[in-house]
């Protein structure tokens, strides 16, 4: 078995499982013809723009049109090679017309078959026919009288109409937006790049400079006394320049170096320190003058500490103070006694 027999058989299978009861096999399917990749395999596919099965009488009352597709596939579909497309004719079987309805039917079909050219297109091409008969399902479309061929010919230059329409309006919108953006484009070019330094740009600049540099060196000149020519408008510039100068100066002038402020740090370590020596040496004569007056009055200067009470020689062991302890249980006792009687 080649791989284009293959590929039908499996393309087949996939045909049966979506369109059910609806695809036939006419030729082709049995076991021989599987082996043989010389034999042409012929398949049918009826098609309804909402999909039923024959039990469905609701559902099928909703297709006013229908129509089956034949198809005949060569030795080597699906090929490259023009040999190898589908041989494709569609019949139709409900609320259609051949003319015209065949005959556009069937060049849909063969031009989608040619648009997937060496794939398997069986299913492409079915699809798309059972799009154009969603779109025309409507009762009536057999009518091969003129009055309806009129009524469908309005019908379709309205439609197309229509759609040609839709186009312009599509394409305008996209024009449109194709400006925008390119306005964007330009605007964001421009602020990235900024004014570009060219001749003439410095040439300018350098004119607008030279004025403002004269105008302020014919301000200085006049010695700021408010000459005639001299307006309010270019005294403010000055004035405000000058203040901000002053200001600057101000506070450059009361900020301490690195080297004042431990400077100063050390200054006042010192001056802690002399401050602590001189009140530990007025304590002391303080105290000086407390014995003076104490030993003159036969008394004891105040803040004295009488150092016996702080006798080392004492043991703390020696002391008995189990005596006082059984004294309290014995007095205890007594007064239980007392309680009882």
């Amino acid at each position: 078995m080649t791989d284009h027999t293959e590929e039908q058989e499996m393309e087949a299978e996939a045909l049966a499982a979506i369109f059910e009861t609806h695809f036939k096999v006419v030729d082709g399917g049995d076991a021989a013809s599987a082996k043989n990749p010389d034999v042409t395999r012929e398949w049918t596919i009826d098609l309804y723009p909402e999909h039923a099965s024959d039990d469905d009488e609701e559902l099928q009352s909703l297709n006013h049109v229908s129509i089956q597709l034949h198809i005949r596939l060569p030795p080597h579909y699906p090929g490259e090679d023009d040999a190898d497309l589908p041989k494709l004719q569609v019949r139709i079987l409900k609320g259609l017309a051949q003319d015209p309805h065949g005959v556009e039917l069937q060049a849909l079909a063969e031009e989608e078959a040619s648009a997937n050219r060496g794939l398997p297109s069986i299913y492409a091409v079915a699809e798309k026919l059972r799009e154009w008969l969603v779109e025309h399902n409507r009762p009536g479309l057999d009518d091969t009288s003129a009055y309806a061929s009129m009524l469908r010919k309005q019908e379709k230059e309205k439609k197309k109409a229509a759609a040609a329409a839709a186009e312009f309006e599509s394409q305008t919108a996209q024009e449109e937006l194709t400006a925008a953006e390119k306005e964007e484009l330009e605007i964001r070019k421009r602020r990235a790049e900024g004014m570009p330094c060219t001749k003439e740009n410095f040439e300018a600049w350098k004119t607008r400079f030279e004025a403002e540099m004269a105008t302020v060196g014919a301000n200085q000149s006049t010695g700021g006394g408010g000459g005639a020519d001299e307006t309010a408008a270019d005294k403010k510039p000055a004035a405000v320049a000058a203040m901000a100068t002053t200001t600057a100066s101000a506070a450059t002038a009361s900020r301490l170096t690195g080297y004042d402020y431990f400077s100063s740090r050390s200054t006042n370590l010192e001056a802690l320190e002399a401050a602590a020596e001189q009140a530990a040496a007025e304590y002391n004569d303080e105290d000086d003058d407390d014995e003076a007056a104490a030993a003159a009055e036969g008394t004891a200067p105040p803040n004295h500490v009488n150092e016996d009470l702080f006798d080392d020689d004492v043991d703390l062991d020696d002391l008995d103070f189990d005596d006082e302890d059984d004294d309290d249980e014995e007095d205890d006792d007594d007064d239980d006694d007392d309680v009882d009687i």
